[in-house]
Parts: C-alpha cells; sequence; structure tokens
C-alpha cells in the first residue's frame, strides 16, 4: 500500500502559535532536537469531536518538558485548545493528535540553554494502528533486542524521541521476521511493555501487568485499569518473569494510537484472544466515543 510522505501532505500544522501549511512546516538542519533528540512528543485521538484524556495528555508533555530540562512556552490550556483547534482547521472529528516540543537551532552542542523551545501539533486521519485482520486473529510478537533501561540510566518516565530509538530498531527486526511488533524485556530481564504500548495478561479471572517503574505508565493503560476494576476485575501490577507467560490464557496490549489490542503469539508463548481481552477492547471503544471514565 502506498503512503503519501507526511510532507507531502495538505492541510494546517501549529507551529509555535499559529496555523501555517503542513508543507512549509519545517525546521533547521541545525535543530538540537534533531541531533541530540531533546525533543517530548505526545500522542492522542479524537473521537466524534473530542480527543480523549486531553489535558492528562498535555500535562504529560509538559512534565515531559521539565524533565528533559526545558519549558514549553504556552500554557497547558493554551495546548488544549490549539490540539481543538488543529483538528477543526483540517476538518477532522476523527483524527490523530501529535504535539510535539523541542530545542531549536540557536546552539548546537551538549550544552543548549539558550535554544528556543518550539511546539508543534499535526493532527491527521489515522483510522488503526493494526490492520482488521491483526485485530482479529490477535497480533504476533517476537522478542526485541534491546531492553528498557534502568531509570538510573534514561529519564524513563519522560515522552521523549530519544527513548523510542531501540523501539524503531525492535519493530523493524520483528516486521522483517514477519511478525507484527516485539515485545521488550526491562533491565532486569522482566516483561515490560511492546515497542508502542503497554501489555496486560489475563489467567483465571484476573489481569496481571508489568509495574510500570522504568517505562510509562500509559494514559490508556490507566484508562483499561479503571475499566477492568469498575467490572469487578482483579488487576495485578508486578513484575512478572518472561517464563510465566506460558501460565496466562489472553494477551492484549494498550495505547492511544494501538486502543486494546488481543496478541496470539509472544515469542514461543501462544495465547487465544478470549472473553477477557475482547470484552475490555469492546469496552474501551464505547468509553471513548462517549467520553466519558468507567469507575
Amino acid at each position: 500500500m502506498s503512503l503519501v510522505p507526511f510532507d507531502e501532505r495538505d492541510g494546517w500544522i501549529w507551529l509555535d502559535g499559529q496555523f501555517v501549511p503542513w508543507r512549509e512546516a519545517k525546521v533547521h538542519v541545525l535543530t538540537h532536537g534533531l541531533h541530540y533528540a531533546s525533543a517530548v512528543f505526545e500522542g492522542e485521538r479524537m473521537y466524534g469531536g473530542e480527543i480523549y484524556e486531553l489535558t492528562a495528555h498535555t500535562k504529560r508533555l509538559f512534565n515531559s518538558a521539565a524533565i528533559l530540562d526545558f519549558e514549553i512556552p504556552f500554557t497547558v490550556a493554551e495546548i488544549d485548545q490549539a490540539c481543538k483547534d488543529a483538528c477543526a482547521r483540517n476538518g477532522l472529528e476523527d483524527a490523530y493528535i501529535r504535539p510535539i516540543a523541542w530545542r531549536g537551532s540557536e546552539m548546537i552542542g551538549v550544552s543548549a540553554q539558550n535554544t528556543r523551545i518550539h511546539t508543534a501539533i499535526a493532527v491527521w486521519d489515522w483510522p488503526s494502528y493494526f490492520s482488521p485482520e491483526d485485530r482479529a486473529r490477535g497480533i504476533r510478537l517476537t522478542w526485541a533486542k534491546y531492553k528498557r533501561p534502568s531509570p538510573e540510566t534514561e529519564p524513563v518516565h519522560a515522552k521523549a524521541t530519544g527513548l523510542y530509538m531501540i523501539c524503531t530498531i525492535s519493530k523493524h527486526a520483528a516486521e522483517k521476521d514477519g511478525f507484527t511488533d516485539a515485545m521488550m524485556l526491562d533491565y532486569r530481564g522482566y516483561i515490560a511493555e511492546s515497542t508502542g504500548s503497554n501489555v496486560f495478561f489475563a489467567r483465571d479471572g484476573a489481569l496481571h501487568t508489568p509495574t510500570p517503574d522504568c517505562f510509562l505508565n500509559g494514559i490508556t493503560r490507566q484508562s483499561v485499569i479503571r475499566i477492568a476494576k469498575g467490572r469487578g476485575i482483579e488487576v495485578i501490577e508486578r513484575h512478572i518473569k518472561p517464563e510465566e507467560l506460558s501460565t496466562f490464557s489472553e494477551c492484549f496490549v494498550v495505547g492511544s494510537a494501538a486502543e486494546v489490542v488481543p496478541v496470539s503469539e509472544i515469542g514461543e508463548y501462544r495465547f487465544k484472544p478470549g472473553n477477557l481481552s475482547l470484552s475490555l477492547a469492546d469496552d474501551y471503544a464505547r468509553m471513548v466515543r462517549r467520553q466519558t471514565v468507567a469507575t
């Protein structure tokens, strides 16, 4: 399937407080964010004209910037409104939203205190991160080569661009071998997450999910936990060893882009999309379209 390159699309991008034609939203080749990964971003979805958990995403963007030692030159309310305006300007009511903030080109070097902080918001129509066929039968994952780092090694609780380098490498390797994605372990050897989604496992009617102590506690992850607990399902957050995967009957991954998607395979382990994962996927889909939060 041919894709239109993202720099050759029509529409408008919100850049530093004003809308510019999509094709003219550019940065200089010596932008600090390009050379040193001094950039943070968010991924959000709009359903029926409402962006799900918009302010939670924006607050996380600001927190990520603070962790990387820079300040976004707008308020949370201004970025919230800009996200809404970007969808309206592009005529979208169902959309994927990508806010990003980065250090500019005033300094090029490790030290960059005097760079200007830029902020942009792009939106586009992106129906599904995984194909309908993958969703129906469950996606196939292999094991990632790289591990999620220790909090003493990287700013693991920031949604920072640099932390996704090993994700791109791992997903490329997985797709080359015929898989949809890759499962990452953490620096201790516990199950962490896929390259772009948090993970849940089911056993005896309860959900087990890795403790997010060295990766993002995703907003979709938090939503699914609320839905499950609201239905009386026990949710156990703990460290999970890879060899435990043989004891689980179901598995699914969650994220703003992915939403809730069953998994049929992780390496040598097999799962079958069942009532728990499929019903939670349906509950999540209904919830985001009603814009209500389960309790």
